[in-house]
């Protein structure tokens, strides 16, 4: 497919045409500032700005905590403490860096469940959707080995009950455990590993967030009618889209400014109500905490981990046809891959012709329980597995899977979907065209 029309740079000074001839940099930034976005955008758009913001502020502030760590397991915890107590701001640097991975979490969830409201996953985006869980996969590799770092007890002892998962692989699990902690146990080998692979991953995922942004020089901005700019002509292209400088910079800009508003109370007044307290003492291999919780970031696919216990229908059955190799840890673990797999497979599951949710009157009421259900997996993984929380979270995780699995490629064959508008002009204008008297009635675009 065609790229949208749109004007190419052209360089106005010797200078700047002596540096596009030896390197385009120049118009690679003027196609990215200029390129044509559909102008209907609502502010459920503005979740790409606050991802590339606080991917940046993780890595400047994770390579200033870097030069004061020590990566060594008597010194780690106490190094943690001299960056709180002597360097000089090094306890808004770190609080800035533990809170930016709840901020990073926040807006990838706001931006990957309005991708699944819109069908932003669907052709010719699938490549695009399939990059971005890559880079949601990396994130959670790369926000569980920081969490290791600190080697206080919920680092040291959460190790080693995620670790202990692979274990759970049939034949190979051992040595695959072996190999992620380099000895038999949780110790210095696992937080050489963990350190410097945290502080590689970061680069692996700019690279990709990169390619995520450049596949939209092809493809071009989904939006909330689903409907595809009108590439025909350059006339018919403008008249569905807007630069994305100035217009959309400065709206993320705004946006961005009231989120870190917010963000900023929250490390300035409450920076550790995310974190755990037992975190605060000290790693001792000897004393294991009463209830061991991963950040509130993972405990929806903690949750669905935990659901699958050995008297569970399908675990019996799945443990019976592989002969005992399939045991109750060993679904869950696949279980909670699953969980993030299905939502990989998504546009190939979505069977229905119509892109944008907004026009699915079945779809919505799914999806709105879908949203409901993410938030009760998440108060179910805090929960100890005990009494009937277990129960809530196999309901929960039982609903997960249905909805990928099931709802939706079944919603595809038996909803009637209304019909979208034409254009993207037509959906623009219907929300903020003029009216007899010459004002303008604005209708929240969000609908």
């Amino acid at each position: 497919m065609s790229g949208i029309p749109h004007d190419h740079y052209e360089p106005n000074s010797k200078a700047e045409h002596w540096v596009e001839s030896r390197l385009p940099i120049l118009s690679l930034l003027h196609g990215t500032l200029m390129i044509p976005t559909p102008k209907n955008l609502n502010w459920m758009w503005i979740w790409g700005i606050v991802l590339a913001f606080t991917l940046a502020l993780q890595i400047v502030t994770g390579i200033v905590l870097v030069m004061h760590y020590t990566p060594h397991i008597d010194l780690a915890f106490s190094s943690v403490e001299h960056i709180m107590r002597d360097v000089n701001g090094g306890h808004m640097i770190r609080y800035f860096h533990m809170n930016g991975a709840s901020l990073f979490f926040v807006a990838v969830y706001a931006h990957m469940f309005r991708g699944l409201y819109y069908g932003s996953y669907k052709a010719p985006r699938e490549i695009t959707w399939i990059i971005g869980m890559l880079i949601f996969l990396l994130m959670m590799g790369t926000a569980f080995m920081g969490y290791v770092l600190p080697w206080g007890q919920m680092s040291f002892h959460g190790t080693a009950v995620i670790t202990g998962l692979f274990g759970a692989i049939p034949l190979v699990g051992e040595s695959i455990q072996t190999w992620l902690l380099g000895a038999s146990a949780v110790g210095q080998p696992a937080l050489n590993r963990f350190f410097s692979l945290h502080y590689l991953l970061p680069f692996l995922i700019a690279g990709l967030v990169i390619v995520h942004i450049w596949a939209f020089h092809s493809t071009g901005n989904n939006n909330p009618t689903g409907v595809e700019v009108r590439r025909t002509s350059k006339a018919e292209a403008e008249k569905d889209t807007l630069p994305f400088w100035p217009y959309f910079v400065i709206k993320d800009l705004f946006a961005l400014a009231v989120i870190l508003a917010v963000f900023v109370a929250v490390v300035g007044f409450m920076p550790n109500y995310l974190g755990h307290p037992d975190n605060y003492v000290e790693a001792n291999a000897l004393v294991t905490p009463s209830h061991i919780v991963p950040e509130w970031y993972f405990l929806p696919f903690y949750a669905i981990l935990r659901a699958f216990t050995p008297d569970v229908w399908v675990v019996m059955l799945a443990d019976w046809i592989s002969f005992g190799l399939i045991d109750a840890k060993f679904f869950g673990v696949l279980a909670m891959f699953g969980a993030i797999a299905v939502m990989a497979l998504v546009p190939w599951l979505d069977t229905s012709s119509v892109r944008s949710g907004r026009y699915r009157p079945m779809f919505k009421w799914w999806f709105a329980l879908l949203v409901v259900d993410f938030i009760v997996l998440m108060w179910a993984g805090a929960m100890p597995a005990e009494g009937i929380y277990p129960i809530i979270a196999l309901i929960g995780a039982t609903y997960w899977f249905a909805y990928f699995l099931v709802i939706l490629p079944l919603l595809g064959v038996i909803e009637k979907p209304m019909t979208p508008p034409a254009t993207i002009e037509d959906d623009f204008n219907a929300h903020y065209a003029p009216n007899v008297g010459g004002t303008h009635t604005i209708v929240d675009p969000a609908e």
